[in-house]
């Protein structure tokens, strides 16, 4: 599906933060929802099961079967979530109308992940989708992607599996999916304008 049609096939603009641990995905998609609006925010690593927040924390990778799983509990979230706003938006009526959003921070490293979180398998019934997906890549090079990672505190996903990560990692292509890509080397705020600045681009451009 293609942002641009959002507004009257599909209400609801869900952006995904994505790419590898380190990358900032939860600080950049937190502050993005606020720079759209204020709009609800999933974080992704919060539906993980226990046993495989231990994996990561041991260092062991986790695998598709690991995956899916929890990609399926990311997806019900975002669509629990466009509902709520569709719910409430229709409430207040057409003069109140706005663009909905909803930032999540997932990592879909995979296109095949991106494409269960789009909407885009066979599980999906057509009328029950109230939402676009745009993917937005943080693309972060390996050297600072491993230095934020050995500063990080508190947190499950052990820095040995960046490698693991990064061999997995298949970066958007925008000529096959909705994407964009923003450099995310830089400061939090640099990298929330430029992602915010490329979302409203990106809805905007004519299909």
């Amino acid at each position: 599906m293609r942002v641009g049609d959002s507004a009257v096939a599909y209400p609801v603009r869900a952006v995904v933060v994505m790419g590898p641990s380190g990358c900032g995905k939860s600080s950049v998609g937190s502050a993005l929802a606020r720079a759209l609006g204020n709009a609800p925010f999933i974080d992704a690593d919060s539906l993980h099961s226990q046993e495989s927040r231990d994996k990561m924390a041991g260092g062991v990778p986790l695998t598709d079967g690991d995956r899916w799983p929890w990609l399926g509990r990311v997806r019900q979230r975002i669509d629990a979530e466009a509902r709520a706003l569709v719910d409430a938006q229709s409430a207040r009526g057409p003069a109140d109308a706005q663009p909905l959003y909803i930032v999540c921070a997932c990592s879909a490293l995979k296109r095949s992940y991106r494409e269960l979180l789009a909407r885009g398998d066979a599980l999906a019934a057509a009328a029950d989708v109230l939402r676009d997906t745009l993917f937005v890549y943080l693309a972060v090079d390996r050297q600072e992607l491993a230095r934020r990672l050995g500063a990080r505190q508190s947190h499950f996903m052990s820095p040995q599996l960046l490698d693991s990560q990064l061999a997995a990692l298949d970066p958007p292509d925008d000529t096959r999916e909705a994407a964009v890509s923003v450099d995310a080397n830089g400061s939090l705020g640099s990298v929330v304008d430029d992602a915010a600045e490329w979302i409203r681009r990106f809805v905007a451009a004519p299909v």
